[in-house]
């Protein structure tokens, strides 16, 4: 794995802007140069050879909105225009500290030369028991490397010097060994901010990593399941999931869900505290299985190869119609639920247990939950289709099998 980055021309010259800003700045009564670092996801992704466009600024003795005022202001000076064009930096969009929301500090959001800039300053985070929302303060390169997620996102790009710095000590280990691990104790890390497990959950499905061994142990504690249902909003939950599904590999998704224990603390309803109602998780494996297998372009060379791929060809249109595959995948531990009995004749239907786990567990949206209730609904018609499917197959092959014997 390489060790150094390669900057794109666009990169180059979005670099040597932020240098000019940064010098201009130290220049300025009263000002101390702020030394840049490009972090987080970017820097892995350009380790591993993939381009981003999405590029956050860590910047050490200033808030986000300072930086980027005074970015603003250097574009203004005449012999500045003369190198860079009047439109190189986009509106700046401020967004205000909100403490209540861990917003302590002001941050920008921008675009420079068409890409998605955040200038963020650099952080140390201190959590209390009842909140994953952190109090934040300035902080060092080393405090904002270890507040992160995962030591493989918590690699920085130093602007001056061209290197790539691991203050975690375990960034290059880990994209070396593909291993999701957070930078400090797992158990400590996911009590402070439970919203991590699914993080964790996403990273190892979009980058094909393991997730370490003594982080699984934690994601699996009875106590951080409780946290991320209790402390975790479930919109929160839903936009992690969301994510994972529309991610190169949902099925390595569900698939670390269901062995680390996780299904009724992501896919259900918190409020409910019904035993009657739970899902069934015996042949879940089945199903995500072989929604990989039926998503991926079957072999036009046999007849039931051929079928197949006029099915997948009828069903699976374009990228929604691949999402919302896996969105029913994620649900078919609800499907054979059945909706508690009505108590009066007149009385409407309820809601199928698996349209009020998607709607109160994920908070999925009003299109969501109606295509899952509909396939709840519809349950016996689709096992029907299934069936036949698989009967095709069997008379197509069954003459091959008596001649092989």
């Amino acid at each position: 794995m390489q060790k150094t980055i390669v900057l794109s021309e666009q990169e180059a010259t979005l670099r040597q802007l932020l240098l000019d800003v940064s010098n201009y700045i130290g220049q300025l009564d009263g000002c101390t140069r702020p030394q840049l670092r490009i972090t987080g996801g970017w820097v892995r992704d350009k380790l591993l050879g993939v381009g981003s466009k999405d590029i956050d600024i860590g910047i050490d003795c200033m808030t986000g909105f300072k930086f980027g005022t005074l970015m603003n202001q250097y574009l203004e000076q005449p012999e500045t225009q003369a190198n860079y064009p009047k439109d190189v930096l986009g509106k700046l969009a401020k967004i205000e500290a909100n403490p209540e929301k861990s917003k302590h500090l002001e941050t920008v959001t921008t675009k420079i030369m068409g890409l998605e800039i955040d200038l963020v300053n650099l952080r140390k985070e201190t959590y209390t028991e009842d909140s994953r929302n952190p109090q934040m303060e300035f902080g060092t390169p080393e405090d904002d490397a270890l507040r992160r997620d995962a030591t493989v996102n918590a690699m920085f790009y130093n602007l001056d010097t061209s290197e790539v710095e691991d203050f975690t000590g375990r960034g290059f280990e880990d994209m070396e060994r593909q291993v999701i691990k957070t930078p400090l104790s797992a158990y400590q890390t996911f009590k402070d901010d439970p919203l991590r497990v699914l993080r964790a959950i996403r990273f190892a499905s979009r980058l094909d990593y393991e997730i370490d061994e003594e982080d699984e142990q934690a994601m699996r504690d009875a106590g951080i399941r409780e946290a991320l249902k209790l402390k975790i909003t479930r919109e929160r939950v839903g936009i992690e999931v969301t994510k994972m599904l529309q991610g190169p590999n949902p099925r390595q998704a569900l698939q670390l869900i269901d062995r680390l224990g996780l299904y009724q603390t992501i896919f259900a309803d918190p409020g409910s505290n019904s035993s009657a109602s739970k899902p069934v998780l015996v042949n879940w494996r089945r199903a995500y299985d072989q929604a990989e297998a039926f998503v991926t372009t079957p072999s036009k060379e046999t007849v039931f190869g051929a079928l197949m791929n006029r099915i997948q060809l009828a069903l699976l249109k374009d990228s929604k119609d691949v999402y919302s595959m896996w969105l029913l995948c994620a649900f078919v531990p609800w499907a054979r639920v059945m909706a508690p009995a009505l108590k009066k004749a007149s009385a409407k239907a309820a809601a199928s247990p698996a349209g009020i786990a998607a709607r109160e567990g994920i908070k999925a949206d009003n299109n969501s939950v109606k295509l899952i209730e509909n396939a709840a609904a519809h349950l016996v018609d689709i096992i029907q289709v299934k069936d036949a499917v698989i009967k095709e197959k069997a008379s197509i092959t069954a003459p091959r099998k008596r001649k092989q014997n």
